[in-house]
C-alpha cells in the first residue's frame, strides 16, 4: 500500500508541474499585456478547463494532486528517515506538511472546475480573506504576522534555490547523468523565481496591514502584474515566468526522484 501511494504522489508531482508550466504560459502574457486569465494557480487550472478535453484533464490532475498530498502529508508524519538531524527531520516534515496543504486546496480547485461550481479569482479569494482578518480585533497584525510568513516561505525558496539545498531532498542516481546535471540548473531557477512570487505575495499583504485595506492585498496573479509595473517590468515578469516554467520542468524529474 505504501508503495501504491508513493506511486501516487509521484504522478502528482508532475502534475504540480504542469500546473507551474500553465502558471508560467500565464505570467508571460501577463508581461506582454494580456488579461486573459489570471496568472495563478486557480488561472491554471481555468485555463485546462477550456482546453479540449478539459474536464477529462481536469479529473486527471484532481486525482494526481490529490495523491500527491496523501504522499506529502503521510511524509510529514512517517517521511524523511533517511535524515539523521532532528531539527532538520523535523523542517523537512513540516515542509511535506505545507506541500501536502497545498495539493488538497489545488485538488478541491479543480473538482470546483469539474463540478462546475463558480470561483473566485485568487485575487478576488486574497481580498476577502484579507477584509476578514482586518475586521478581527488586532487584524492588521493579524495581517502582517501572516505577511511575515509569506513573504519568508519566498525568501526561504529563494534561498533553497542559491545554496541548492533541493539536492538534498533528491536521490539523483535515479536520473540519467546528463539530466542531473540540467535537474540541478532548472531548481537553482526554479526556486528562485517562485519565492520571489512569494515575496511580492507578502508585501502586499503587508500593505493591506499597514494601511487596513484589503484592496492592497492580491494573490500570485497580481503579484506578477505589480512586477510588471515596475521600471523594467516586461523583462523582469519574463524572467520570473521563465524561472516558473523551469520550476515545472524540475518537478518532473522531482517526481522520479524524490527521496520518500
Amino acid at each position: 500500500m505504501e508503495r501504491v501511494v508513493e506511486i501516487g504522489g509521484r504522478v502528482g508531482m508532475a502534475c504540480f508541474g504542469l500546473v507551474h508550466l500553465v502558471v508560467a504560459w500565464l505570467a508571460a502574457h501577463v508581461a506582454l499585456g494580456s488579461r486573459q486569465a489570471d496568472a495563478d494557480q486557480k488561472g491554471a487550472l481555468a485555463t485546462i478547463a477550456a482546453q479540449p478535453l478539459g474536464v477529462a484533464l481536469l479529473v486527471a490532475l484532481a486525482a494526481g494532486l490529490a495523491a500527491f498530498a496523501i504522499w506529502q502529508l503521510l511524509s510529514a508524519f512517517f517521511g524523511h528517515r533517511w535524515i539523521s538531524d532532528q531539527r532538520k527531520r523535523t523542517v523537512k516534515r513540516v515542509t511535506s506538511a505545507a506541500r501536502g496543504i497545498a495539493g488538497v486546496a489545488l485538488a478541491v480547485i479543480a473538482v470546483n472546475f469539474v463540478i462546475g461550481e463558480s470561483q473566485k479569482s485568487g485575487n478576488q479569494s486574497q481580498k476577502t480573506l484579507t477584509a476578514e482578518l482586518l475586521a478581527l480585533p488586532g487584524g492588521r497584525w493579524i495581517v502582517a504576522a501572516v505577511a511575515a510568513v509569506v513573504f519568508g516561505v519566498g525568501v526561504a525558496a529563494v534561498l533553497k534555490g542559491v545554496r541548492k539545498t533541493f539536492l538534498e531532498e533528491l536521490d539523483m542516481t535515479k536520473l540519467p547523468t546528463g539530466t542531473r546535471t540540467w535537474t540541478r540548473r532548472l531548481g537553482m531557477i526554479g526556486y528562485p523565481a517562485k519565492g520571489v512570487a512569494f515575496a511580492v505575495v507578502g508585501i502586499l499583504l503587508a500593505l493591506a496591514g499597514l494601511t487596513a485595506d484589503p484592496n492592497r492585498a492580491g494573490g500570485v496573479d497580481q503579484a506578477l502584474r505589480e512586477l510588471a509595473a515596475l521600471p523594467f517590468g516586461i523583462v523582469i515578469l519574463l524572467a520570473v515566468a521563465l524561472g516558473l516554467a523551469a520550476f515545472g520542468v524540475y518537478c518532473f524529474a522531482d517526481a522520479r526522484c524524490r527521496r520518500p
